[in-house]
């Protein structure tokens, strides 16, 4: 996962960044997003399912996923898109850096599952062919879907990048293409037709086809990135109504949703047509919150470079974190409620997984836990290096 830099920009700038391969303001973008995961993930431990105001806050919490699918294309066509790629070598250095911490905290989520059921285990086949199964379904914890559909960007992004001199010649015809499946798979996901099953549904959550859209806007956007950035940058009253503006029709979706029966939590779901301009504006807000950090004093670059180095890290652990701080979240439940549940509890999660973080980056089998050398390997490194 690399990220890119732009200081402040000047004439010519965008093109001297593209060669140096770093944009600064991605580190923020990047940083942003995780934060607001693991806040959209606390929320839902410390509020019941079916709470109409916490499930509203959640609506447009739901962007992180879509934006991480942007930012992941967006970062690898950026990369390769005035070089040329072998598949063979580019599939032998990426999906390893995904597939084996997934494989590994697969297994880990699966044993924690194993110890902590009320049930007694099963047989050993059993629990196994269960394991077997979530490696291949990316169930083993509610979060390692996401994991599974970068390693299915990684496997098509060769073929995507022989799309290039198209998207360079008809972007828009490509967004909108994209764009018309997304609202027809979205429809789908969220008002099946009738006699589909939701298992049927289910299956489609862990694929890259509700996330297209998003992986073509990030891929759009790096090829078109000179043109683009200088519009976000001209633009920014514009992106922030457009913020303004779709987050006002998500929410309106939602209650529009409830009013009308259905349970909060599905009318809070991921899949719902109505999140998807605001999806697309979140990104372009969280784009430029990260360009104009960039083009300041960029206060805190040292936190959000240690941050963004174990964000891979953080992602995989913070659920074990949030699961161990369940006797915190039943303590500040009965006694404050909410949303005093989740004031006290999200501080306590991002300690708790830095702190988690930290130890395993120190470990010697850092990499396949976290998808980076251990930290003093690194440090040797460099001193040999100097």
């Amino acid at each position: 996962m690399t990220t890119t830099e732009i200081p402040r920009p000047t004439q010519g700038e965008p093109e001297r960044a593209a060669r140096r391969g770093h944009l600064r303001q991605l580190d923020l973008y990047r940083l942003m997003t995780f934060v607001l995961v693991i806040f959209m993930h606390v929320l839902g431990a410390t509020t019941f399912p079916q709470d109409v105001v916490s499930d509203a806050l959640e609506t447009p919490l739901h962007l992180t996923r879509e934006a991480f699918f942007a930012l992941t294309t967006f970062v690898l066509v950026f990369r390769y898109r005035a070089r040329p790629l072998r598949a063979g070598t580019f599939w032998r250095k990426r999906v390893p850096l995904v597939a084996v911490p997934y494989v590994v905290w697969s297994v880990l989520y699966w044993a924690y599952s194993l110890l902590t059921a009320e049930q007694p285990a099963g047989s050993v086949a059993a629990a196994l062919r269960a394991l077997a199964i979530e490696i291949v379904t990316g169930t083993a914890w509610y979060h390692l879907y996401f994991l599974l559909v970068t390693l299915q960007v990684y496997l098509l992004f060769p073929l995507l990048l022989k799309l290039v001199r198209v998207i360079r010649a008809h972007p828009w015809v490509v967004l909108g293409s994209s764009g018309a499946l997304q609202v027809a798979v979205t429809v789908f996901l969220s008002y099946p037709p009738e006699g589909v099953e939701y298992s049927t549904v289910s299956r489609f959550f862990t694929t890259l086809l509700p996330y297209q859209f998003y992986s073509v806007l990030g891929a759009v956007a790096a090829v078109h990135f000179e043109a683009v950035h200088a519009w976000v940058r001209r633009h920014r009253w514009v992106v922030a109504g457009g913020l303004v503006g779709s987050l006002a029709v998500a929410e309106a979706g939602y209650f529009l949703s409830v009013h009308n029966g259905e349970w909060p939590e599905l009318a809070s779901d991921a899949f719902r047509p109505y999140l998807i301009p605001w999806c697309v504006a979140a990104i372009a807000g969280l784009y430029l919150a990260g360009t104009r950090w960039a083009e300041s004093s960029r206060r805190g670059s040292r936190l959000v470079s240690w941050a963004v180095d174990r964000s891979f890290a953080i992602f995989l652990a913070h659920p074990i974190a949030l699961a161990l701080l369940a006797p915190l979240i039943a303590f500040v439940g009965d006694g404050a409620g909410a949303p005093w549940t989740t004031v006290a509890v999200f501080p306590a999660t991002l300690a708790l997984t830095f702190l988690i973080v930290e130890v395993l980056r120190r470990l010697p089998w850092s990499r396949a836990l976290t998808g980076r050398p251990p930290l003093e390997l690194k440090r040797v490194g460099a001193t040999v290096a100097a």
